[in-house]
């Protein structure tokens, strides 16, 4: 690791070990890492034992934290007529088409999800440039494609997030804040580790989870032991 680590960092990390330890106990570690001037997000990572190069064997879907993400989540729907009224009753930041997808095509992206309806999709598919990268183009394999756009809307609100798995076969889950109360972490986590064990790809072979950490935005991870998390079915 080359990053000069601050102080805080420093005090943090001695109360790290290299032993994989529960979710509980994670969560107990993390909420005792010296406080930072701001509320920190707490994240999931995993490294996968896939081949991110096969498109069969990324990683992607979606899960609903039970308690939320702690952030404030701007949703962006793409949309004409009667849509337009249910994605504004659920709770819609941005609502429309054509003024919305000219104003995304001349470089506005300040939104964090985005929905659309299957109408409106060939007219966005020029957007691809822009929301691609940064991971908002909407897709019916994870619902933000829907002609249900207000229950979308709606799910996004109370929590449901995406996730997909990176080139390096890296994988990272936002799942709420160290304000949170520690029971509340607890279930994020484990619902996010038993989504990722639920979507491993059939044609992944060997070791599917490598391993996973659970970190603040300025702390070092900690490493958390996936085995406790398989239940039999």
């Amino acid at each position: 690791m080359t990053r000069k680590s601050s102080k805080r960092y420093q005090e943090a990390a001695k109360q790290v070990s290299e032993e994989a330890v529960s979710v509980q106990e994670a969560v107990k570690i993390l909420k005792a890492f010296p406080s930072a001037k701001f509320d920190e997000s707490i994240e999931v990572s995993f490294q996968l034992g896939i081949d991110p190069k096969q498109s069969a064997q990324v990683v992607r879907g979606t899960v609903s934290l039970p308690h939320g993400t702690g952030k404030s989540v701007k949703v962006l729907v793409f949309c004409r007529g009667e849509a337009e009224r249910e994605a504004q009753e659920a709770g819609a930041d941005y609502v429309g088409a054509d003024e919305l997808i000219n104003k995304v095509a001349g470089g506005w992206t300040d939104f964090d999800v985005v929905v659309a309806h299957p109408n409106v999709m060939k007219e966005i598919s020029k957007l691809g440039k822009i929301l691609g990268p940064r991971g908002l183009m909407p897709s019916p394999k994870v619902g933000t494609v829907t002609q249900d756009v207000g229950k979308a809307v709606r799910e996004v609100k109370k929590g449901k997030i995406e996730f997909k798995s990176d080139k390096t076969g890296g994988l990272h889950v936002a799942c709420g804040k160290v304000s949170f109360a520690e029971e509340k972490l607890v279930d994020n986590i484990k619902i996010v580790i038993k989504t990722i064990l639920d979507n491993k790809p059939s044609s992944a072979k060997g070791t599917y989870i490598h391993n996973v950490a659970v970190s603040t935005s300025m702390g070092p991870g900690v490493a958390v032991n996936v085995h406790t998390m398989v239940e039999k079915k």
